[in-house]
Parts: C-alpha cells; sequence; structure tokens
C-alpha cells in the first residue's frame, strides 16, 4: 500500500500577494479574484481599505526596481506585516507568467510560510540611508567632472595633474580659475599655489602650465570645474541633512562612558559637528570606527545601510552571506561547481573598499592576510576575503560588544608561523618522523 504524500500545511489564512508595476499593483486574495489598483495615493488608500475589508494581516510582495518602497512604507504605517522577498525566491510556473498569476503564486507561497522577509532597516536608519547615498552619489559626479577637466587640460597639453597630487585641491582650484578669467602666464599662474609646493615643485609647476590655451578647451574646463564646485556644494547641504538627523536621532540617547579618540580622515571629510561622538552614541557606546580600514566616515555608511541591531543576522555568515562577501558553494554529487554571481550590495562594497584601503598599507595586520592569499587567489579574491574579515570583526563588534585591538603585522605573522609549525609537527608525528630545528650560524 502506497504512503500518502505528506501536504503542506497552510499557515496563515490572512495573507495577500501584491505584483507591483510602475502603472498597476495587482493584489491576490486567497478564494478571490484578483483586483487590480492604481499607484497613486489615493489608490494605495482604497488598496489598504480593500486588505482591511477582507482581515488580511500580512502581505507579501517582490522587490522590483524602486516601485516597491513608496508601497511598504504605506502598508508598514497602515498595520501590515509586509513580507518583502527577491524576485528568485517566489520565480512563477514556467508558462504562466501574468501580473495576474503572479500576485496569486506569491499569496500561496505566502500562506504556507514558504518566503523570507529581506533585511529592511528601521525608518530612521532608511532616512538616514537616503542621505549618505546622495551624498555619496554627488562625490561620484564631482569627481567625474574633475575627469573632464583633466582631458580639458589634456587638450591644451597642460600638464599640471601630473605634478601637483590633485587638481581639485585649494591650488589646483586656483589655477584653474585663474586659467578660467584669463591668466594664461606660467609663472604667474605657478605662483597661485601653496608655498609647499612651490618649496619643491616651482620649477615643474611652471612648465607644466605652459600650453595651448585655446578658447573651446578653456569653455569646457570652466564646465567641468563649474560643475564639480556645484555638486561639492550639493555635498555640503547632504552633510547638512545628515548633521541634524543624527543630532535628532541621538538626542536622548546616553552618552557612553569611554570615547577613543577618532581616526582622521583622508578624503571627502563629513562637515558634520562632533561626528564620532554621535556615532559612538547611536551604537550604544560601541566603536566600530576602530577597526582596521574603517573611520568615522565608512562607519556612517555602513551604519545607514544595515543599521545597529545586526540580530537580523544569527550569525556571521549569515550576515557576510547577505553581504555578498560569502565564498560561494555549488557542490552536485562529487562535483563542486564553481559560479560566478554578480551580486554586490551596498554595504558589501564599503567593505570591498576598506579592504583595498588596508592592501596599501605597511604596517597592519590585514594587509598581511590580504598579502597571503592574494597569492593564492590574486587580487579579486584576496579584496573579498579581507573585506569577509572585516565585516566579521564588525559583526563581533556590534553584536558581542568585542573591542578591537590593532596587533600588528608582526604578531600576524608571528601566529602564522605557529600554526605553520604546529601542522609539521602533526604531519611529522603521522609518518613516525621528528622536527629538528637548524642552527643558524
Amino acid at each position: 500500500m502506497a504512503k500518502p504524500k505528506n501536504k503542506i500545511s497552510v499557515v496563515n489564512n490572512s495573507t495577500a500577494g501584491i505584483d507591483i508595476g510602475s502603472r498597476k499593483n495587482f493584489i491576490g486574495i486567497a478564494d478571490k479574484p484578483v483586483v487590480s489598483f492604481g499607484t497613486f495615493t489615493d489608490d494605495f488608500v482604497t488598496a489598504v481599505n480593500y486588505l482591511k475589508e477582507n482581515n488580511i494581516t500580512s502581505v507579501a510582495m517582490e522587490a522590483t526596481g524602486v516601485y516597491w518602497i513608496s508601497l511598504y512604507d504605506f502598508l508598514d504605517q497602515s498595520g501590515f506585516d509586509v513580507v518583502l522577498v527577491k524576485a528568485d525566491q517566489a520565480k512563477n510556473i514556467p508558462g504562466r507568467k501574468t501580473d495576474v498569476a503572479d500576485c496569486q503564486w506569491i499569496q500561496q507561497l505566502h500562506s504556507y510560510g514558504l518566503l523570507r522577509s529581506s533585511f529592511i532597516p528601521p525608518q530612521h536608519i532608511r532616512t538616514l540611508r537616503t542621505f549618505v547615498r546622495q551624498r555619496r552619489t554627488n562625490l561620484q559626479l564631482a569627481s567625474d567632472h574633475i575627469r573632464r577637466a583633466h582631458k580639458a587640460l589634456e587638450l591644451m597639453n597642460i600638464k599640471l595633474q601630473n605634478v601637483i597630487t590633485q587638481i581639485n585641491g585649494k591650488s589646483g582650484l586656483a589655477v584653474l580659475q585663474a586659467i578660467i578669467n584669463g591668466n594664461h602666464n606660467p609663472e604667474k599662474l605657478a605662483l597661485l599655489c601653496e608655498d609647499s609646493i612651490l618649496k619643491k615643485k616651482k620649477e615643474a609647476v611652471t612648465k607644466s602650465l605652459k600650453g595651448n590655451f585655446s578658447q573651446e578647451n578653456i569653455f569646457l574646463l570652466k564646465q567641468a570645474v563649474d560643475a564639480y564646485l556645484f555638486y561639492m556644494k550639493q555635498v555640503d547641504d547632504c552633510d547638512r541633512n545628515i548633521d541634524n538627523h543624527l543630532s535628532l536621532i541621538t538626542l536622548h540617547l546616553e552618552v557612553p562612558k569611554k570615547i577613543n579618540k577618532p581616526k582622521p580622515i583622508r578624503h571627502h571629510k563629513p562637515n558634520i559637528d562632533d561626528l564620532h561622538l554621535k556615532l559612538v552614541k547611536l551604537t550604544g557606546g560601541k566603536d566600530p570606527s576602530q577597526i582596521t580600514g574603517l573611520t568615522d566616515s565608512t562607519l556612517l555608511q555602513v551604519i545607514s545601510e544595515v543599521g545597529t541591531d545586526l540580530s537580523r543576522f544569527p550569525t556571521e555568515k549569515h550576515f557576510t552571506s547577505w553581504l555578498g562577501l560569502a565564498p560561494n558553494s555549488h557542490q552536485s554529487g562529487l562535483t563542486n561547481k564553481k559560479k560566478k554571481f554578480k551580486r554586490h550590495t551596498s554595504a558589501g562594497q564599503i567593505f570591498r573598499l576598506a579592504a583595498q584601503a588596508i592592501a596599501q598599507s605597511k604596517h597592519l595586520a590585514l594587509t598581511s592576510f590580504y598579502h597571503r592569499i592574494k597569492s593564492r587567489k590574486g587580487s579579486l579574491g584576496a579584496i573579498k576575503a579581507t573585506a569577509r574579515k572585516i565585516a566579521v570583526i564588525f559583526y563581533n563588534v556590534m553584536t558581542k560588544g568585542i573591542e578591537f585591538v590593532e596587533q600588528g603585522i608582526k604578531q600576524y605573522e608571528q601566529k602564522i608561523k605557529e600554526r605553520q609549525l604546529k601542522y609539521l609537527h602533526k604531519q611529522a608525528h603521522r609518518f613516525g618522523l621528528t622536527l629538528t630545528p637548524q642552527l643558524q650560524e
């Protein structure tokens, strides 16, 4: 007699599935026809009333572009349990790809409890994320126009960028503005640089400023410089909003008893009063900015992406997997296939940039780790592994309150040496051999 097959049981009858679009949202409820609503705010109100009339308490929907954000906020504020899922988790059966079928399929999966909700930070973190991401976008746009300024100078055979480090620094901008305003005398232009530059590079700066000052290329230079200054002003506006928001959400938080000295920030330092103090208050007295590769600027970016409550991630492996920094494993039988996924989260990219900065250092323990992995896996693999290590330390600091202490490269290399010796002794014992240290003359 054949055994009866186990059937999946419904765990929640008060569920709905929503297929989101730019013009229409389709809502599916069990044993009811699919209903469509528009995407205006009044349509959202009508949809909420429809859900409440049918005693719906939990809603599932796919993360479709940016269209889900406004509806998610609206449903969340209306008291619904909103489950946001990635599209690959709610893939429909082949041949049934319609908006109507999709919302029904999402509702069915959700009623069985088969959908896993995506990580969504609380509202005050999402607000901070908006400001921080916009700041990063403005910096990228500003950098793009500096590259355009480089091109305009090259077209005029002006090699200033080969002599001074940054043409968007104080000296570089002074020279560029003078060129735009009609000063094309190399000797006079060189005198606009800082004394620290003139003491060592005056002759080289003067030579680099001799070129063909054509009208059309000066126009390109002016456009690039004006756009750069505009976006840097936008960055200042973002800093003011970030400052105000941090002041608001940390107003009633306790000031920690121990506050470490903040690290220096080399590039694009946020113009925010007491940034270090506000971040330490926000993290409940923990200070992840002391982790190698992180500063208050990078910590601000990380917190804006993941928040300060990491309880959603049970272990460090869950956290690094969500960041896209965990090693890929695709085993089938005896075959272990390597698959490449282009999965780069915003938070994961911040840790990758921190790893790149560590790679250029000379005295840090993680630098030795980076080079050890690079010798076997290449630079990309080493950056990913180092970024994962930083993320694990960040997770432990935030969840367990562990204080990070930089050990230095010598102590790290000594630990690696001891580990290798332990392995060699173990192998020698396995084959009945004994290791004898060689005396050095």
